[in-house]
């Protein structure tokens, strides 16, 4: 553990204390970084190494870059940055040019899907399968009021359209979400809505719903956990969540490939994220794996909101 004399020599220094007030709050590259204090790579990786040298931040590998947070602060640090936060004159525009930063990774995320609108359902894409749905539609009980989050063209929504009460497709994508109501129109289904919103601040009022569905949808949040969160407050109490994704995978080209931006989860994860959000009766398992390289398998999560 770095002594208490390093870690306050480097903090000292006004642009790590800059780094460390945007790492707080969001995991961002070396990239971004400079793209938000407008300064050297070079520059820029200093600060962290110094910064990891003292125990305050770590990196995750992502693709072909690593994204770095803040290491959980203690109080005495959280009293540091709170203060840090209004001392500093470029604390406010930094955290404007993060927002920014954040809305160009999900702006590259949106222009995928808006590029291959139409065609999805044809081509190939991890974890899709007939048997993982299957699996699932095996625990819905309708009829509901059901939620798609990261509809995308709506094929599954269509599905559930059949016997619920009522489907709402929320996605990010204008283009997928025309797809959908195209495909609704014209097979007459008219118990479905598409609404155009992220699932990590969902378009949709307050227990309002029965069940919300992420169908190999979650891996594209940029916070997993704020998405689970959105869910439950969207749901009815004792209302279901039910979730389909990749188990965790090393499968990296899925970054570029399908504009993923976290390679699946393990049963754990998705069962912390859960309780975060207060779920109950938490039931996690694998229903599929896939024969091709890289066998990627399908992992399933139900559980309940508490009445």
């Amino acid at each position: 553990m770095p002594s208490i004399l390093k870690i306050l020599r480097v903090v000292a220094d006004p642009n790590r204390l800059r780094i460390l007030l945007l790492l707080r709050g969001e995991e961002l590259s070396v990239a971004e970084l400079q793209e938000i204090l407008i300064m050297g790579q070079s520059t820029i990786s200093t600060h962290l190494s110094l910064l990891k040298q003292a125990g305050l931040v770590e990196d995750r590998r992502t693709g072909k870059s690593n994204l770095y947070s803040l290491i959980g602060p203690d109080s005495i640090l959280t009293s540091l940055l709170n203060q840090a936060h209004e001392e500093i004159p470029e604390a406010a525009s930094d955290q404007a040019s993060m927002r920014r930063v954040l809305r160009k990774r999900q702006d590259k995320m949106r222009s995928f899907f808006d590029s291959v609108a139409g065609r999805l359902g044809k081509d190939y894409v991890p974890g899709k399968s007939w048997k993982s749905v299957a699996e699932a539609l095996l625990r819905l009980m309708p009829p509901m009021i059901i939620a798609d989050l990261g509809a995308g063209e709506g094929a599954f929504s269509l599905l559930l359209a059949q016997r619920a009460q009522k489907v709402i497709a929320v996605d990010t994508s204008a283009k997928m979400l025309e797809v959908g109501r195209e495909d609704a129109l014209r097979h007459g289904i008219a118990n479905i809505e598409f609404r155009l919103g992220d699932m990590e601040e969902v378009p949709i009022e307050t227990a309002a719903v029965d069940l919300v569905f992420f169908s190999q949808s979650l891996h594209h949040a940029l916070h997993p956990e704020r998405a689970v969160s959105e869910a439950a407050r969207i749901l009815v109490p004792g209302g279901r969540i039910v979730i389909l994704d990749l188990m965790k995978h090393r499968f990296e080209e899925a970054r570029e490939l399908y504009a993923d931006e976290w390679l699946g989860f393990t049963e754990t994860e998705l069962e912390s994220m859960l309780e975060k959000s207060s779920f109950q009766q938490i039931q996690t398992s694998v229903v599929h794996k896939e024969p091709e390289t890289p066998q990627f398998q399908t992992l399933l999560a139900v559980a309940n909101k508490p009445i």
